[in-house]
């Protein structure tokens, strides 16, 4: 018997009992529905998860910061030499771990502090980030007014949406975290100076404070002719853009004061020349190195699974190193564990829908139990036989597995469409797999009647009414 006729021949069985046939398929539908949809909720979780770890430093980052050599078997040696610049962050790094297997691209860091004055306001920069101008151009970020500065412009800031609730006016005690109302200051138009050289700065300020102080001389005159010394050289550093977010609206770049790391390094050698840069290293003789060190490089993975082996490359070189791989392994060894719980749950139905398609297969070959004796008697195989009543239940397996697909993925849209964001993620792996599963699952509830079938006596078959 060809398959198109074993095909032709269950197909029309099906339609002839089409009550019995919907109940059941509907069953399949809803099993494969169920398993679907859970499956799919599972990955929503996990794609949420890892959109959390990417707005927290990335998936495929690696924070490279200068180390103290402990990784290697050279550190006894640069002990011995004195080297502290052996493990600090510069160009010559980059370029050496940028050759590195499985890194896409690097792109360096450079933290700073400034001190900065608005009229009556002051504010204190700790941590400020200079990278890339292509870096930061690229990143997903939402400006509320403004944008990153042009390539080539002159040093400009970016500020995070928080940064105005740490502006205090010179007393100290009108601030945002005490009042509640964020400065008159206005990040885009108001005037601010910055002061780079905070050392100086400090310097001057307490010297400030010393000098204001009377002194009684030994003829009993007032000794106030100490004068403080110069404050160091404020730039007006224009702004260039303030980030999207009111003042609860946590983000990754809130608190920070962003701009071009080139720009900045331009500043730096207008506004320290040959004087030592706040952060920087110094010589033994005090004086500053010609180089700037980075405070730390960002190395991007090609991929995910190559995370952990550039992580500790790096780390035997002699530098610290730090990722989310440990975070994304929790994370995906969490979701691994919800989607197959998720998925044995939704499995239940299936596995009910099974026991009914074995009950109408069997009900089937009782109804059918002449039909199956003249084909015996005309010479059709056992095989042919068995094969026909899989055929069947197969096609029920096929029409409840698409069903039930179909019917998961308007679920899933409805989902994502009340909650706002992607809560339901079906994986595409998963669009052939269920309908497969289904025609597999069905095509076993179906072999034991089948198997029925095939043990019938031919006569007694004929002589059964």
């Amino acid at each position: 018997m060809r398959f198109s006729d074993k095909f032709g021949m269950a197909w029309s069985s099906l339609t002839k009992r089409k009550l019995r046939t919907f109940l059941t398929i509907l069953g399949v539908m809803i099993g494969i529905a169920s398993i679907v949809i859970m499956m799919g909720l599972g990955e929503g979780l996990r794609l949420q998860t890892m959109e959390m770890i990417e707005e927290y430093g990335g998936i495929r980052t690696v924070e490279v910061r200068e180390g103290s050599g402990q990784n290697t078997t050279s550190d006894a040696g640069n002990a011995a030499t004195g080297d502290i610049t052996q493990y600090k962050l510069t160009d010559a790094t980059l370029s050496e771990i940028e050759q590195m297997p499985h890194v896409e691209s690097v792109y360096p860091v450079l933290e700073f502090q400034a001190e900065m004055e608005a009229g009556k306001y002051r504010y204190s920069v700790w941590g400020g980030k200079a990278m890339p101008l292509d870096v930061l151009t690229n990143m997903s970020w939402e400006f509320a007014d403004g944008a990153w500065p042009a390539e080539d412009d002159e040093l400009q800031f970016v500020y995070g949406n928080l940064v105005l609730q740490d502006f205090q006016d010179s007393r100290g005690n009108n601030i945002y975290w005490n009042t509640g109302r964020l400065p008159d200051v206005d990040l885009m138009t108001s005037r601010i100076y910055t002061i780079f050289d905070t050392e100086s700065y400090y310097t001057s300020k307490q010297k400030a404070t010393d000098s204001g102080v009377a002194v009684s001389s030994a003829d009993g005159q007032t000794n106030d002719t100490a004068k403080p010394p110069s404050p160091p050289k404020k730039y007006r550093i224009p702004t260039a853009g303030v980030l999207a977010g009111d003042t609860g609206d946590y983000k990754e770049y809130s608190w920070g004061v962003y701009c071009d790391i080139e720009a900045l390094k331009k500043t730096y050698k207008k506004a320290f020349k040959n004087r030592a840069i706040p952060g920087q290293p110094l010589r033994k003789n005090g004086k500053p190195y010609p180089e700037l060190f980075y405070s730390s490089l960002m190395v991007i993975a090609d991929d995910v699974a190559n995370v952990e082996t550039i992580q500790q490359e790096i780390g035997e070189m002699g530098y610290q190193t730090n990722s989310n791989s440990e975070w994304i392994r929790q994370a995906e060894q969490q979701s691994r564990s919800q989607q197959a719980m998720l998925g044995g749950i939704g499995a239940v139905s299936l596995l009910v829908a099974a026991i009914g398609i074995a009950n109408t297969m069997m009900m089937s070959i009782y109804e059918r139990t002449k039909e199956i004796g003249i084909m015996k008697v005309l010479g059709c195989g056992l095989i042919d036989i068995q094969q026909l009543f899989l055929a069947e239940a197969g096609l029920i397996g096929l029409v409840g597995g698409a069903a039930g697909l179909l019917v998961s993925v308007l679920i899933c849209l409805v989902i994502n469409k009340i909650t706002g964001m992607t809560t339901a993620m079906i994986p595409m792996w998963l669009y052939p797999v269920s309908i497969v599963f289904a025609v597999i699952v069905s095509m076993l509830a179906g072999y034991a009647p089948s198997k029925r079938a095939m043990s019938l006596s031919a006569l007694d078959a004929i002589r059964s009414n």
